[in-house]
């Protein structure tokens, strides 16, 4: 934000990081809004219907086997604690043997938490809170490093068609060497495929990863194709509703083929759809950075008009009016009353030429004797307006890897 004064004088204290935060978090809540108001309307019909049908079979079943009220709902409470420590009317497999252990880990670790399995004891509830936070802490390490090696994989399968273009259309040699006058060729060696593409191809792969997954569900678990595509989507972004979880039957044809072929597929998929998040919010924090953008220069539009219209055949006194400050250390002029004076037609005095033209020459000097040591010149205005440069975990991964995210572009 980079107006002052007028009606940007709220919005001039915010930087761009802090603006970015604060409509991210506006954004957030109007969705999660909208989320409510839609489930709602979706899924309270059914609620209320599903509530009155088990009221009508409460009060046939009391009357038919002769039952208080109060012992039926003291029996069903009974099995409802029986229902967490893992007893169901079914058979299903054990849950505390090694592997159900295993899958519950599994579930702990990744933070999917279908809740299927909770511990039940004091000493399991403590020793879950610390072997969680390791156990997830190093799995979204573990996430992070498949990230960068996607990254890199697709970035390098992407610079390989690219050039293979190129030497079909004549402008890259088959030998490889680049031509000496042809633009595209020159920018090849900082060639960075884009975000688009690179969701696009996560978003084909997480697909084919759980249609062939819900292939294999369907007939095993007896679920429709539908239902083992919305599973495969709450396991692999780890949401974990636990209302359909998979490998929970006491026995399976094949079994180890399929509890196998089960841990492999969630797996795949977790680590795909985490990479595909990642990229996409790589997509949302572009639109709120061009949202930024447009509100930034509507305001600095606005104030402009108004500083023009405010200080028009206004002469300031030479003690009284301030000067422009200008930071050698970021090039960056700071405006002042010597703007209103330049809009009104005002001829700049002699004292603020001589000012200006000596700390433009700082900044020459600075920068020739960078270039000249050889060290890493600062970032440019437009690069730190990108709101790329830095970030932490996956962003910090994504950065300089994407042609979106780069400071170089």
């Amino acid at each position: 934000m980079a107006c002052r004064g007028g009606c940007c004088s709220s919005a001039g204290r915010l930087n761009a990081d802090n603006a970015r935060f604060l409509l991210l978090a506006v954004l957030i809540v109007l969705y999660m809004l909208c989320g409510a108001a839609v489930f709602s309307a979706i899924e309270l019909p059914t609620e209320r219907e599903a509530k009155e049908r088990w009221e009508e079979r409460l009060e046939n079943f009391t009357r038919r086997h002769n039952l208080s009220r109060a012992e039926l709902r003291h029996f069903l409470r009974a099995y409802e604690e029986a229902s967490v420590a893992g007893i169901r009317v079914d058979d299903i497999r054990p849950r505390w043997d090694f592997t159900g252990a295993f899958y519950f880990v599994g579930t702990v670790v990744s933070t999917i938490g279908f809740g299927m399995t909770t511990p039940a004891t004091v000493g399991g509830k403590i020793f879950l809170i610390f072997y969680g936070l390791i156990g997830c802490a190093g799995t979204i390490l573990f996430f992070n490093l498949f990230l960068e090696r996607l990254i890199t994989v697709i970035a390098y399968v992407m610079k390989s068609c690219h050039e293979r273009q190129l030497r079909r259309k004549g402008v890259l040699p088959h030998n490889g060497r680049r031509g000496s006058g042809t633009s595209e060729v020159d920018s090849l060696a900082g060639w960075k495929p884009s975000v688009y593409y690179v969701m696009l191809i996560l978003c084909v792969a997480s697909l084919i990863i759980s249609c062939c997954a819900s292939a294999m569900y369907t007939p095993i678990e007896g679920w429709s194709y539908f239902d083992s595509l919305y599973f495969c989507f709450v396991a692999f972004s780890t949401i974990g509703f636990g209302d359909l979880v998979s490998s929970q039957n006491i026995k399976y044809e094949s079994q180890g083929l399929y509890r196998f072929g089960n841990f492999v597929f969630i797996l795949m998929g977790v680590c795909c759809i985490y990479s595909l998040f990642n990229v996409i919010s790589i997509v949302i924090k572009q639109s709120i950075n061009w949202i930024l953008k447009k509100l930034d220069c509507r305001c600095c539009h606005r104030c402009q008009r108004k500083l023009f219209h405010s200080r028009r055949n206004v002469v300031m006194p030479g003690n009284v009016r301030s000067r422009r400050n200008i930071s050698i250390e970021t090039d960056v002029v700071n405006e002042s009353d010597t703007d209103g004076r330049r809009l009104s037609g005002e001829m700049i005095s002699m004292k603020d030429f001589l000012a200006s033209n000596k700390v433009s020459l700082a900044i020459m000097q600075k920068q020739l004797s960078e270039t000249a040591n050889g060290y890493p010149r600062q970032m440019s205005s437009n690069s730190k307006q990108n709101g790329f440069s830095g970030g932490v975990g996956a962003l910090a991964i994504m950065n300089n890897r994407l042609a979106e995210t780069s400071v170089d572009r």
